[in-house]
This record gives structure tokens, C-alpha cells and sequence, in this order.
């Protein structure tokens, strides 16, 4: 409504100040232009011979009737009514005879604005007149317009009403130019149905260019933001760059008062070297003299045993002197020129080639879900950047949150698409992320991923960190060894959380050795007995019964042994920070271990008359659920 308003409003203004004739003008050619001219004492004639002039889109002729001969545009006279009357500051009597007075009432029987003088003279309330229903001059305004709309008639033909449409003329006909005028030989349709079609398809219309005029607006307050927000960054990379600016002159002027510090440096030292050479030639030159005059006295001297007495040690003392006076004594031992030489050119080229760089933010890394995935405790996650972004990446920033919901951290930072997380906990939910970063900055982040780690550990031996004398087969699973002294490996499993169930079974047992199972710390002795430092918590066994052993202290003596066949098992709780052990799915002695904390791997120790394999995701034993049950 609001649009259409505005659509239609503009155009009576339009005509109101002149602008119709020229509208048609430009619309219907030179017979609109020339119906305009003419037509300014016609309501709305001018504009309704441009705009069927316009819509025909053909020549017409005229008639005897002239421009009369012209339909005439009803629906902008109409317009134009509507337009006047909401524009009238009040309406006015339509019976005064000299100055209409303000109107008192409406006569909606008689569609007759009355002031008070001319209601009482000209429809008094009395007779038939009695009956007729007076309202004040808005409501009646507002009945006029939503009064039946006036029958047009024919133009060719006065006394025929429009009663069909002409779909090639593209206007209403009367019956009789279909039996005998132009229109006979024209498709034609019922007024009543054209007129809702148009309807319809004029709001429908309108409904499209609001729904421009929505979008334009919108866009207009954007544009405006931007002036705004180019304004805001203007004066911000304005203060930006003067800052850097002043931070480069800056730095040169220390630079400068560095490099200013070692010529006064060098100035100092050229000086006191010379001014010392000067000071010991001095001296010297002082005792030269005081010899020379001396020598010059004793020559004068006429006795010749007297001469002869002191001549000898005044010949040596003079070529001694003569000596001292040698090559590189009056040799200056510095130099007036200051052998420095700044060289600038580097910086001037820099400072030449100081300019904008035109680069973006990188847009946020897509993570490849196809190929993120995680096993036993360590999770594979890749990425990739958006396949249209052309903004240049250095790199990326990988980051984990704790598994329980907590803080993210860094795990990695680097140009690869693609990490591994080794080291996290079992059975726990990891929300993963990443952001690219370049020179400008710091991309948001990609969408958060979730991992959950495996519930059991499935695991091998590690040939890595194992004793060499330790020998693997079964793909690991399965350890001898080549020794008869005890030597250690170790899973390749850490464990820091979680309950954790795995079974060794004895496939051979010959001339009673005392093999040790449990954990230990990465760093555990390789070449003893496991459990004989405090690296490592062990239960050691022979054919009849067993130990538990930490930091070389036996402890808890428990009957029954192993036998080729048997299977030793292995219970890490460190929920409850607990080892214990079983022989045969039966609990061997008490909780060996408490209170333990920290990252374990499975550990066992063996020589060469012990082989054992290896069996692990499993479920826990029932003695422990039992157990755990009952407290």
C-alpha cells in the first residue's frame, strides 16, 4: 500500500505543476504531444491521450471530433480527485453563492457539502428531507470515495456503456463497435474478467518491484554503513600508519644515537693514542737534548786523560739513545681517518619500497570429515581452505580441548592440512578446531568437530623402545627372548585415564623362570627385572606362587603359579588409581598397587625360557565388576 501510494502520489503532483503535457510527450509521440497542449482545461485529458497513445503503440487519426475523439483517462481522473480532495485543508460548502463557506455536514442522500447557514435555508430538517442522513464533511468524504464506481461510456458511441474488452486495442468496447465498428473483426473478452486479471496482475507486479524498493532501502542503509564504517577505519589506518611511521623514525634515531656513540668512541681513542705518543716523545726527546748538550760540553774539554776517562761510556750511551730512536718510533701510531663507513643503502632501498600490502584475512579452513578419524587414543583430523578463496595462507593453528568440556588448547601450528594427536585419553570426547592465519591476521575458526576415543585399548609390543635382546613375532603380539638374564619391553600404548583389561598368555614355560607383568614408566630399565626400580609396578611368578614388586620391595607372597597355557591378566582402574592382577580369570592376591597417577605403558619381563602373546581389548573381568558392584 505504502508503494503503490508513492507510485501514484508522485503522479499528480506531477501534473499539478505542469509536468503532464511533457510526460505525455515523451510517452505518446506527437499525437499525445499535441493532445497535451491543448488539453490542460480537461481533467486528466492531456494524460489520457498519452497514455492510450502510449499503450496502442500505433498511429492514430483523428476524427471530426478532434481531440475530443480521444478517450478519455478515467482512472487518473479519479487519481486526481482523490489526490485534490485529501489535499484540501477543508472542505468547502457547495451552495454558498460568493466565498464558500467551511462545510458543516455532508447529506450522504444528496452528495452535498453544507455549511450551517446553507443546511438550515437549503435542507431543512423537516418533510422528506427528514429522512436523510447527515455526517460530518471527513465521514462524508470517506463515503464518497467508497461510493459505486461511475458506468463509463463509449466514446464512439454515447449512449453505450463499456461492456467488453478488446484484447488487440488493449481497451474497453461497447456492444455496438462489435456489431459495427472497428472492433467487429477483434478478439475480445468480458470487462468484468479482464478488469480482475489486470488487477492481478498488477499487484502481483507491484508486489515484485516492493519487494526492490525493500531490497533497495536495505542496500541503502548499507551503503551508508559503509560510509560510516570507511570513515571509522579511514581515521584508524590513518593513526595506524602514523604510528608505524613514527615507530621506524623512532628506531632510527636509536640507531642513530647508537651509531653516533662508537664514532665519539673511535674520536676518544685516536685521540688518547696520540696525545700518549706525544706525551712519551716528549720525554724522550727531552733526554736526547740533555745528552746532546752534555756530550757537546765534554768535547770542549781540552785534557785529554780526562776525556779519555768518560769518552767510551758516552759513545755507548749516545748509540744507545740513537738506538732507542729507531725505525717506528717517529711512526705515528694512529691514523687521522675515521675508518667507518655507514652503509645505508639497504635502508634507503627499504624505505623506497615501503608500500600498502594488499592482503585479507583467510577465510575459516573447512574441515574434511571423510577423512578425520580417530584410533585407540589418538585422533587424525585434516583440512582444506574454502575452494574459492584466493587469500594467501602461512599457516594454520590446530586446537583440542582437554576431553572433559574444558579449554581449548594449541596441539599444532604449522603449514600442514593434516595431524595426528597421539596421547590422549580412552574413552573420551574431544571437540576439535582450526583457524588459518596470514601477515593480516587470524581467520575465525572452522566449524567444531567432536571425536570420541575408543572405549578399550587395542595394542601391540613396541620394537622401539624394547631391549634388543627381546624377539617379536605374531605382529608384535607375541615376545621371547635371547637372554637368560630378565629383559623388559613395553606396550605401545600409554594409559592416564580410564579402566584398562588386557591378558598375557604363557605359550611356553621351561625350567621354572620367574617372568614379571604390569606397568612402567617410559623410561624403565630395560636390562632388569621389571619392578626393580621405581619405575615400574609388577607382579613376578613363578610355578607356585607370587610376588608384587616396586622399587626392588616384594611384597603380598600369594600361592598358585603358572604353567604353560596359563593367563596372566592385567587391570589398570585409574579412575580409582589401581593395578591388580589375575591368573585364569581368578584375582591374584589383594589390590597389588594404589594410588597411582601419571601416564603407564604395559610392561613385562622375560629371558629366554618364557614366551607370552599378547591379547588386548577386552572387556573387564567379572571378578572386578562384581567386586566393584558390591561397593
Amino acid at each position: 500500500g505504502a508503494i503503490l501510494g508513492g507510485a501514484l502520489g508522485g503522479l499528480p503532483r506531477a501534473c499539478a505543476g505542469g509536468g503532464c503535457p511533457e510526460g505525455s510527450r515523451e510517452a505518446g509521440g506527437p499525437a499525445a504531444a499535441a493532445a497535451g497542449s491543448r488539453g490542460k482545461g480537461r481533467r486528466g485529458g492531456a494524460g489520457g491521450a498519452g497514455a492510450e497513445g502510449a499503450s496502442c503503440h500505433r498511429s492514430a487519426s483523428l476524427d471530426p471530433r478532434g481531440l475530443r475523439g480521444f478517450p478519455r483517462n478515467r482512472l487518473l481522473e479519479a487519481v486526481i480527485d482523490r489526490y485534490q480532495q485529501g489535499k484540501a485543508a477543508a472542505l468547502r460548502c457547495q451552495l454558498c453563492e460568493k466565498a464558500p463557506k467551511e462545510a458543516a455536514v455532508m447529506c450522504e442522500q444528496c452528495d452535498v457539502f453544507y455549511c450551517d447557514p446553507c443546511r438550515l435555508r437549503c435542507h431543512p430538517p423537516r418533510g422528506p428531507l427528514a429522512k436523510h442522513r447527515l455526517v460530518p464533511p471527513a465521514q462524508g468524504r470517506v463515503s464518497r470515495r467508497l461510493s459505486p464506481r461511475k458506468i463509463s461510456t463509449c466514446t464512439d458511441h454515447e449512449l453505450e456503456n463499456h461492456s467488453m474488452y478488446c484484447v488487440q486495442c488493449k481497451s474497453p468496447v461497447c456492444y455496438q463497435c462489435l456489431e459495427e465498428g472497428k472492433h467487429s473483426s477483434h478478439e475480445v473478452k468480458a470487462l468484468g474478467a479482464m478488469w480482475k486479471l489486470h488487477k492481478s496482475q498488477l499487484s502481483q507486479a507491484l508486489n515484485g518491484l516492493s519487494d526492490r524498493a525493500k531490497e533497495a532501502k536495505e542496500f541503502l542503509v548499507q551503503l551508508r554503513n559503509m560510509v560510516q564504517q570507511i570513515q571509522e577505519n579511514s581515521v584508524e589506518f590513518e593513526a595506524c600508519l602514523v604510528a608505524q611511521c613514527d615507530a621506524l623514525i623512532d628506531a632510527l634515531n636509536r640507531r642513530k644515537a647508537q651509531l653516533l656513540s662508537r664514532v665519539n668512541k673511535e674520536h676518544e681513542h685516536k685521540l688518547k693514542v696520540v696525545r700518549d705518543q706525544i706525551s712519551h716523545c716528549t720525554v724522550k726527546l727531552r733526554q736526547t737534548t740533555g745528552l746532546m748538550e752534555y756530550c757537546l760540553e765534554v768535547i770542549k774539554e781540552n785534557d785529554p786523560s780526562g776525556f779519555l776517562q768518560i769518552s767510551d761510556a758516552l759513545i755507548r750511551r749516545v748509540h744507545l739513545t740513537e738506538d732507542q730512536w729507531g725505525k717506528g718510533t717517529l711512526t705515528p701510531r694512529m691514523t687521522t681517518d675515521f675508518d667507518l663507513n655507514l652503509d645505508n643503502a639497504p635502508l634507503l632501498q627499504s624505505i623506497h619500497q615501503l608500500d600498502f600490502v594488499q592482503m585479507k584475512v583467510p577465510a575459516p579452513p573447512i574441515l574434511q570429515l571423510e577423512e578425520c578419524c580417530t584410533h585407540n587414543n589418538s585422533a587424525t583430523l585434516s583440512w582444506k581452505q574454502p575452494p574459492l578463496s584466493t587469500v594467501q595462507v602461512e599457516g594454520y593453528i590446530l586446537e583440542l580441548d582437554d576431553g572433559n568440556g574444558g579449554q581449548f588448547r594449541e596441539v599444532y601450528v604449522g603449514k600442514e592440512t593434516m595431524c595426528t594427536v597421539d596421547g590422549l585419553h580412552f574413552n573420551s570426547t574431544y571437540s576439535a578446531r582450526v583457524k588459518a592465519f596470514n601477515k593480516t591476521g587470524v581467520s575465525p575458526y572452522s566449524k567444531t568437530l567432536v571425536l570420541q576415543t575408543s572405549e578399550v585399548a587395542w595394542f601391540s609390543f613396541d620394537p622401539a623402545s624394547a631391549h634388543a635382546d627381546i624377539i617379536f613375532s605374531n605382529d608384535n603380539l607375541t615376545v621371547t627372548c635371547n637372554s637368560y638374564d630378565d629383559r623388559v619391553v613395553l606396550g605401545k600404548t600409554g594409559f592416564s585415564k580410564g579402566l584398562h583389561y588386557w591378558e598375557l598368555s604363557i605359550d611356553r614355560y621351561d625350567n621354572h623362570p620367574d617372568p614379571a607383568f604390569g606397568v612402567a614408566r617410559i623410561d624403565v630399565l630395560k636390562d632388569a627385572m621389571l619392578g626393580k626400580d621405581d619405575k615400574a609396578w609388577a607382579m613376578y611368578v613363578d610355578n607356585n606362587r607370587s610376588w608384587f614388586m616396586h622399587n626392588n620391595s616384594h611384597t603380598n607372597r600369594t600361592e598358585g603359579g603358572i604353567t604353560k597355557g596359563a593367563t596372566v591378566g592385567v587391570l589398570l582402574d585409574l579412575t580409582r588409581r589401581t593395578l591388580t592382577f589375575s591368573i585364569n580369570e581368578d584375582q591374584q592376591g589383594p589390590v597389588a598397587f594404589e594410588n597411582l597417577e601419571g601416564l603407564f605403558f604395559p610392561a613385562v619381563s622375560l629371558n629366554r625360557n618364557v614366551q607370552v602373546t599378547l591379547h588386548t581389548g577386552l572387556p573387564v573381568p567379572e571378578f572386578y565388576t562384581s567386586r566393584s558392584a558390591m561397593q
